[in-house]
């Protein structure tokens, strides 16, 4: 079992920047898959970006390129999203996921694990 704790998440204006982190505990493997999902109010559950562990390959959505950077810190077992330049679009609850097989991916169904999210809200 692997055990994902998003924490990050608040209320900020247009334009602003915020770090989200995703704390892994249990059994966790150099050779997972990390990614960040987010969902809004009655929209399905959409891709952000997403990283092997090994390899550090990345994947982003169109809608993060250039403004979202995934990153991580080994000994503290946690994934992070730094996410700048904040819009109103942006807004909603951010998910993280591990997938065991490694996989890069941006369907939801290709993860095993998720965090229970943290609320991002952006005013404008």
């Amino acid at each position: 079992q692997v055990q994902l704790v998003e924490s990050g998440g608040r209320l900020v204006q247009s334009g602003d920047s915020l770090r989200l982190s995703c704390v892994a505990s249990g059994r966790t493997f150099s050779n997972y898959a990390m990614g960040w999902f987010r969902q809004a109010p009655g929209k399905e559950r959409e891709f952000v970006v997403a990283f092997r562990l090994s390899t550090g390959g990345t994947y982003y959505a169109d809608s993060a390129k250039g403004r979202f950077t995934i990153s991580r810190d080994n000994a503290k077992n946690t994934v992070y999203l730094q996410m700048n330049s904040l819009k109103p679009e942006d807004t909603a609850v951010y998910y993280c996921a591990a997938s065991t097989t490694g996989v890069v991916a941006g369907t939801a169904d290709k993860y095993d694990y998720w965090g229970q999210g943290t609320q991002v809200t952006v005013s404008s």
